[in-house]
C-alpha cells in the first residue's frame, strides 16, 4: 500500500516539536502508531525505515523528535531528560488524537531503548492506548558503572553542568565510547550507535552531563504491571546496553505482554540483516491489534 508523508508540528511546554506524519493511501480514519527514538537519538536514525513498513501495512505513523533534538526547538541542544521526553509524548498523543484522519480508538505507541521505557510509562497511565511495541527497552534497574577516575569525572561534570544550567548553558560528556571510556554508554557494543546515525544530521556525540542523574532514578519497570494493553517486548539476548534479563522480568509483570527474542545486541535490531525480521514481527503484531 502506498502512503504520503507530510511535516507536522505541535507545542510542548512552550517549544515546538517537529516530525512527520505517514498517511496510508485509502479510506480514513486510520489507526496510528506514535513513534520517537531513544537516548540522545533523532527520528532520522533508522526510524523512517520502520514507519514506512507500518504505513505500507495500512497503519498511519506519527514520528517526532523531542525538544532539543533534530529540527525541534529547545535548548540546550541534546538535553536528555525522561520527564521532558514523556511530556513530549503526551503532547504528541494529544496532537494525534486531534487529527481528523486518525481513529482515536486505535492508537499504538512504539519506542526503542530509552523510549521503550517511555511507551511503558505512557501505557501505564493512559489505558486508551490500544497496544505498544517496546524494542530493546530501557526499563530501569541499571546503575552507571564507572571506574574511580571516571566517577570523579562524572561528578565534576554533573556539578559543572548544573552550574552552567543556571545561566542557560551546558557542560557535555560523550554519549558513547569504547569499553572503559568515560561516556554514558561504554561497552563493547556502544560504538555501534554511530552505525544508525544519519549522515545529514547535526547531531554530535555529546550530552549535557546532568543526563547521568536520570539513569538511576527513571524506573519504567515499576509501572509495568499497570500496562494492560497488548505489549510486544523485543529483546536482544546479547544486549549489553539494556540487559535482556531486565526486559524479560518487566514483560513478565505485564498482563498482556508477549516477547519477541533475537540473538542480537542492542543496535543490530535496527540494521540488516536482522531488520526485516524484526520489523516484520512488529508489523504483524500491530496489524493484529489495530486493523
Amino acid at each position: 500500500m502506498g502512503h504520503q508523508r507530510r511535516d507536522i508540528s505541535f507545542a510542548s511546554d512552550g517549544d515546538i516539536c517537529r516530525g512527520w506524519f505517514y498517511q496510508p493511501d485509502g479510506t480514513t480514519p486510520t489507526p496510528v502508531v506514535v513513534m520517537a527514538h531513544g537516548f540522545s537519538a533523532e527520528r532520522t536514525f533508522r526510524l523512517p525505515a520502520y514507519a514506512e513498513k507500518f504505513a505500507a501495512a495500512g497503519i498511519a505513523v506519527l514520528l517526532f523528535d523531542y525538544r532539543n533534538f533534530g529540527d525541534s526547538d529547545g535548548s540546550p541542544r541534546f538535553l536528555v531528560d525522561p520527564d521532558r521526553h514523556v511530556e513530549d509524548w503526551r503532547q504528541a498523543l494529544a496532537y494525534a488524537r486531534s487529527l481528523p484522519d486518525v481513529d482515536n480508538d486505535r492508537i499504538a505507541l512504539w519506542g526503542s531503548s530509552f523510549s521503550g521505557g517511555h511507551v511503558i510509562t505512557l501505557a501505564a497511565e493512559d489505558h486508551a492506548i490500544k497496544a505498544i511495541v517496546a524494542q530493546v527497552p530501557y526499563v530501569g534497574g541499571l546503575e552507571v558503572s564507572l571506574s574511580i577516575g571516571n566517577t570523579l569525572k562524572a561528578g565534576a561534570s554533573i556539578l559543572a553542568d548544573k552550574i552552567a544550567a543556571m545561566f542557560g548553558g551546558a557542560v557535555t560528556i560523550p554519549i558513547v565510547g569504547p569499553e572503559g571510556a568515560f561516556a554514558c554508554m561504554a561497552s563493547s557494543e556502544a560504538m555501534q550507535f554511530l552505525d544508525i546515525v544519519d549522515d545529514s544530521s547535526a547531531w554530535n556525540n555529546r550530552v549535557p552531563a546532568r543526563a547521568l542523574l536520570t539513569l538511576g532514578s527513571y524506573q519504567p519497570r515499576d509501572v509495568a504491571p499497570q500496562v494492560t494493553c497488548p505489549a510486544l517486548i523485543v529483546v536482544g539476548e546479547t544486549d549489553e546496553t539494556t540487559p535482556p534479563d531486565l526486559a524479560h522480568a518487566a514483560a513478565a509483570t505485564m498482563p498482556a505482554a508477549e516477547v519477541s527474542s533475537f540473538d542480537a545486541g542492542h543496535f543490530e535490531v535496527y540494521l540488516p540483516p536482522l531488520f526485516d525480521d524484526v520489523v516484520g514481527q512488529q508489523t504483524q503484531f500491530l496489524t493484529r491489534h489495530l486493523l
